[in-house]
């Protein structure tokens, strides 16, 4: 039902910072917890970083805590990934994803198409 569009994706040198924004439309996007997922060439799809439908529950993959933030803005129906001090490992393609509130979400129906994120050392 809600479409998700990421943007926000480039090469950054090590060390350097990146925001990605995934914007959502054809629901409240206020209804739906999300989170981001990334997958390196030849590697399998990894779960990144996940917030609950209101903001205040937040999870994060080991190897990006303190680094990565994830935020939501439900009145611009926008969320966001900061990643700061990056590293030539979170070199991969970025989707932000999607379900009905429900936390937590273990399956998401709705992805996006997905942004480049390249970290080079």
């Amino acid at each position: 039902q809600v479409q998700l569009v990421e943007s926000g994706g480039g090469s950054v040198q090590a060390g350097g910072s990146l925001r990605l924004s995934c914007a959502a439309s054809g629901g409240i996007f206020s209804s739906y917890d999300a989170g981001w997922f990334r997958q390196a060439p030849g590697k399998e799809r990894e779960f990144v970083a996940a917030i609950s439908w209101s903001g205040g529950r937040t999870n994060y993959k080991d190897s990006v805590k303190g680094r990565f933030t994830i935020s939501r803005d439900n009145a611009k129906n926008t969320m966001y990934l900061q990643m700061t001090s990056l590293k030539p490992e979170d070199t991969a393609v970025y989707f932000c994803a999607a379900d009905r509130a429900g936390w937590p979400t273990a399956l998401y129906r709705y992805w996006g198409q997905g942004t480049q994120v390249t970290v080079s050392s």
